[in-house]
């Protein structure tokens, strides 16, 4: 059975911090389905270490550097796209840092700082450059990575939790201010999932244990177990689904 809604041939989407982790499975689930696709972040080497790879899966792929929370980089990063791809139809902010694990009677204002303007100050100035060049175009997709952090509280990640459920609430925002303009702007909640980050972590003893008593599956998330719903998330099958928030943790928020 084919499902043509499903598929982004022909559309160019942009993914913050793509080369890896979470935004690497993004990348290759949108590219999958027929996106091209641009990657960005800090590192532009491995960016194109990226592109290169999911060039394989057949679309056009498109290194950039930029560091997200500097205003004129993101301006230049989407210039650069359009220039090279010819417009932007899918936009995922999914570049983020954990932040400094420390109290909050310990944590510096660069720690703070540091957490907020990857995590949201990020999204906000990606969202606000592309969904101009959207508008022209009459319409996009806007996919914000923000985390069950959103929902909880976790002690000794304030920052991170405020970032993210920043994020949620800018969402909403982004979503009612863009309907005229048929820009649809909905989250992606993620639990804890497998990545080169965190690998070393969750596979100690400690971690482990952290994954037995926080997530009824009992184990993390992969990647590729995101492809789906970023694919939904990006396709005309969500055209009416707007300030929506999904979460995939395993079942973490059920406890």
């Amino acid at each position: 059975m084919k499902l043509p809604m499903f598929d982004l041939t022909g559309k160019v989407a942009i993914i913050t911090g793509g080369y890896q982790g979470i935004g690497r499975g993004i990348a290759e689930g949108l590219a999958e389905a027929g996106s091209d696709v641009v990657i960005c972040a800090r590192n532009y080497d491995r960016c194109a270490e990226a592109c290169s790879e999911i060039a394989k899966l057949g679309g056009k792929t498109l290194p950039i550097r930029c560091d997200i929370s500097k205003s004129e980089e993101v301006k230049k990063l989407v210039s650069e796209t359009v220039n090279e791809m010819g417009k932007i139809d899918i936009l995922v902010n999914n570049a983020g840092v954990g932040g400094s694990e420390k109290p909050i009677i310990e944590m510096s204002d660069e720690d703070w700082d540091h957490a907020v303007d990857i995590d949201l100050r990020g999204a906000f100035l990606c969202t606000r450059e592309a969904a101009k060049e959207m508008i022209k175009q009459g319409g996009g997709k806007i996919i914000n990575v923000s985390s069950i952090a959103a929902f909880i509280a976790m002690a000794n990640m304030s920052a991170y939790c405020a970032s993210k459920g920043g994020l949620l609430q800018l969402t909403k925002v982004m979503a009612l201010e863009f309907i005229p303009y048929n820009i649809q702007v909905n989250a992606l909640c993620p639990g804890y999932f497998l990545t080169p980050m965190n690998r070393k972590f969750f596979e100690s003893e400690v971690g482990q244990k952290i994954i037995r008593k926080n997530i009824p599956m009992g184990r993390l998330g992969n990647p590729e177990e995101l492809k789906g719903t970023a694919i939904y998330l990006a396709s005309s099958a969500t055209d009416f689904m707007t300030g929506s928030a999904i979460v995939i943790d395993g079942g973490q928020l059920l406890w």
